[in-house]
This record gives structure tokens, C-alpha cells and sequence, in this order.
């Protein structure tokens, strides 16, 4: 059965929409932390790179979403300055959204070792931005988790596609349950949305500051 790639672009287009029309309204900091689209020659290296180096190119929905940011850059936050932990373009569960250059960076194989990744997937977000070593990726059967500090790892796909992964992002702020996508969940501080556990915060500082969105 062929795949409808111009319904899955459309898909990813409405559900990011979504997501950063919430940010405008609710977390305009946030907001202002993407980057303009990534252009059709970034898009067409990356892919042209991954199809020399492993034999596949970038999933439809990535480069769809690419083609609506290339990423994000966190804002300055005077009241953030001296702690320092809260990414304004960590706006996802999953961590802040990768360019093409930086999803590439840890997928590639390194020189003179194979692939370690073993399957036909590409890394889209982190939380972990000076590896990466850790986050999300996507692949022909979903979005998943994925850890690289020793040996690769890949759990099982947790969402069919990016599209349904932001449409549960916007589902869990506009609707809840606060916890639909784990123990996560989404608050607002210093116009950032950012997710975190109440029971066992990774926010130190600025945990007084920030509010739960349900």
C-alpha cells in the first residue's frame, strides 16, 4: 500500500500550527524561540547525506516540519540568567526540536565504524542539547526514544508519527489530562512553557516561578 506523503506533510503542518499557536497566546517567549524555516537546500543536503552515508533519507514528516522551523534559539531571560535551567526552546516533553545539521550530528557513523543505529531512523528532538545523546527520533514506524552513551539504544515507537506526537502535545495542554504523555507535565514560567515532574522536579531555581498549565 503507498503512502499518502502530501496528507502526512499536511498533518504535521496543522498540528504544529496548533501547538505554536498555543505558544503565541500562552507562552510568547517560547514562541519567539523558533528559527524560520530550514531551506529546501539544507533539507535536500541532509537528505542527500544520509542516503550516502546509511542508504535512506529523512522520513516525509521531518522535513515536512523543517520546512515550518529549522529549529529553535533559546531567548534571554534576565530573571534566568543566573541559574541558567530554563530553555525557552524546550517547549516539547520531548525536549527542544533539532535542525538539520545538529539530527545528523549524532546519527551519522562516525569514521571508521559503522552504523551503530542498526534501523532507518533519525534523530528530531533532545533534551540533552550539548550531546546529543539522548531524545526523540522517527522513523517509517514512529517516534520513539533513543540513547547514545554507550552502546545504541532504541525503545519501541511510543507514537505512529510526529503528527500524532504534536497533536498529543496539544491535546495535553489544551485539554489534559497534565500527565496524558508521561510523568512530564506542561507549566509556564517566565513565558515559557516548559515540562517537568512535580514529584521529582529537575527545575531548582526557578521551581517557585513556574505554574502548571492544568
Amino acid at each position: 500500500m503507498s503512502v499518502d506523503h502530501t496528507s502526512e506533510s499536511e498533518r504535521v503542518t496543522a498540528a504544529w500550527r496548533k501547538v505554536t499557536g498555543w505558544l503565541a497566546k500562552h507562552a510568547p517567549v517560547s514562541h519567539a524561540s523558533l528559527l524560520a524555516p530550514a531551506t529546501e537546500e539544507e533539507i535536500a543536503a541532509a537528505d542527500s547525506r544520509l542516503r550516502h552515508a546509511v542508504g535512506f533519507g529523512l522520513p516525509t514528516e521531518l522535513a515536512a516540519l523543517w520546512r515550518l522551523c529549522g529549529g529553535v534559539e533559546h531567548q534571554y531571560i534576565e530573571a534566568n540568567e543566573e541559574a541558567g535551567e530554563v530553555g525557552s526552546g524546550a517547549f516539547l516533553p520531548g525536549g527542544v526540536l533539532l535542525g538539520p545539521e545538529d539530527a545528523l550530528r549524532p546519527r551519522l557513523p562516525e569514521i571508521g565504524r559503522g552504523d551503530m543505529w542498526g534501523s532507518a531512523v533519525v534523530p528530531w528532538l533532545t533534551g540533552d542539547e550539548e550531546g546529543p545523546e539522548s531524545g526523540l527520533y522517527v522513523g517509517e514506524d514512529g517516534v520513539g526514544s533513543w540513547s547514545l552513551p554507550d552502546n545504541l539504544a532504541c525503545d519501541k515507537p511510543g507514537y505512529p508519527s510526529i503528527a500524532a506526537y504534536l497533536e498529543a502535545v496539544h491535546r495535553t495542554l489544551t485539554e489534559g489530562p497534565s500527565d496524558a504523555m508521561g510523568p512530564d507535565v506542561p507549566g509556564l514560567v517566565w513565558g515559557c512553557l516548559i515540562w517537568d515532574d512535580p514529584e521529582a522536579p529537575l527545575l531548582d531555581d526557578a521551581l517557585e516561578h513556574w505554574h502548571p498549565v492544568h
